[in-house]
């Protein structure tokens, strides 16, 4: 075990949680499960967490300060942002695609429908009321948001990251203009603390293998009941299908292409990441490892990821945004609903917007869904027919926003000259 690469050590994690899992549900000791096991699990992530912030802060500084002029910041900015809005509307397009193509609300009964309504109403609604507050602050609240009036405040909460990516922004900037003279010991200060958090990351990934069996252990034991899942496979394969065109085909073909890094060096650089990915949900809790994986494994050098990687783990939300357009075409046809193209062009255009900024926290996109369906005229209490296979769903669809991120930010390293050999 000990010589084994590190993805192996994870996935055999994984293997044993669910095996571990599903015996406990068998024998009657989810509690057990709940009580003892899971907690391990969630220590892990709020650990990964933890350093989040640390590490946007230390690395984002370092990564804005090295590259020494603004048109330098100002071309890799454009770049990423450029790359990432084709990649989410790409995204949108094949979730509709497929979507469209399959029809998986027309297998759910009227039965079905009621049931799944019903027992997650509570769930919806609580879900509806965030995002109808967010959705009356008006069009241009998100540039408000965008700036902290606190930034102690932001860096407090994890879901305030693209505050804090704002603040890094415009200190890293403000250090590029100082004399060099008087930038070197900030510059020097934070190159150490990036080195720390990169050393801690170093740590707590060795115990990654058995955070990613407790959290799978628990999921297994703590699922909905096994017709809700049937009832809602078809919709379920639906988005698994557009996430393995993106994972599979898009992303890997796009690296392949325009940077000419092969299908295998990169999935063998970028393993370690997805499997994090699908164990906690999270692409801010993935983050520290997407970092150390992309610039020790995929020769992306180390201002670029850590320009990149953090506003990717922010705005680009290739997964969330293909499957609130699969949801949303899904909940229309459940209620009988037919969307013409003109909806179905607003769809793309309103989950492509909806996604940016989307929390970088597990199910945030179901709020950012709510106002999918609004905008579609889509009845929005149709969430709650989503919610039984919402948690696993959220783990791949975390698998395609990681990924997403990496593969940008190896062509965005490309475009400027700087990709290492891998």
């Amino acid at each position: 075990m000990r010589h084994l690469a590190l993805h192996w050590k994870i996935i055999i994690g994984m293997v044993l949680g669910v095996v571990f899992g599903f015996v406990a549900s068998a024998i009657g000791a989810t509690d057990f499960v709940v009580d003892w096991i899971k907690p391990f699990g969630i220590i892990f992530i709020n650990a990964l967490k933890l350093i989040a912030i640390p590490l946007i802060i230390a690395s984002l500084i370092k990564g804005i300060s090295d590259l020494q002029d603004i048109s330098q910041l100002s071309r890799i900015g454009g770049r990423t942002l450029g790359l990432f809005l084709v990649t989410t509307v790409t995204a949108v397009i094949v979730g509709l695609g497929i979507v469209n193509l399959v029809n998986p609300g027309r297998v759910v009964s009227p039965e079905t429908r009621e049931k799944l309504l019903a027992a997650y109403a509570n769930d919806a609604s609580q879900r509806i009321e965030i995002a109808t507050s967010q959705a009356d602050q008006g069009p241009l609240r998100f540039l408000v948001d965008l700036v902290p009036d606190n930034i102690v405040g932001a860096a407090a909460y994890n879901g305030n990251m693209l505050q804090v990516i704002f603040f890094v922004v415009f200190f890293g900037i403000g250090l590029i203009l100082i004399p060099p003279d008087k930038a070197r010991p900030v510059k020097a200060f934070f190159d150490s603390v990036n080195d720390v958090v990169l050393k801690l990351i170093d740590l707590l990934m060795a115990t990654a293998p058995y955070a990613v069996f407790a959290l799978l252990a628990a999921l297994v034991v703590e699922a909905p009941s096994a017709d809700l899942f049937a009832a809602l496979l078809s919709y379920s394969l639906c988005v698994l299908l557009g996430l393995g065109v993106l994972v599979m085909v898009l992303y890997p073909l796009l690296v392949r292409l325009l940077t000419g890094v092969s299908y295998g060096a990169f999935f063998r650089g970028i393993a370690p990441v997805q499997l994090l990915a699908f164990s906690t949900s999270s692409s801010a809790a993935t983050l520290p490892v997407t970092l150390e994986q992309t610039t020790k494994h995929l020769g992306v050098p180390k201002e670029i990821a850590s320009f990149v990687l953090p506003i990717g783990a922010t705005v680009n939300m290739d997964g969330t945004s293909l499957h609130q357009s699969v949801a949303a075409v899904f909940v229309a046809q459940v209620f009988g609903l037919e969307l013409d193209l003109a909806t179905q062009l607003g769809i793309i255009i309103t989950a492509s917007m909806a996604s940016i900024g989307a929390a970088a926290v597990p199910s945030a996109g179901i709020v950012m869904l709510v106002i999918v369906l609004g905008q579609a005229g889509i009845p929005v209490e149709g969430i709650a027919l989503i919610f039984a296979v919402d948690r696993p769903l959220d783990m791949c669809r975390t698998i395609a926003n990681v990924t997403g991120d990496a593969s940008v930010a190896m062509v965005v390293a490309k475009s400027v000259g700087k990709l290492e050999r891998v």
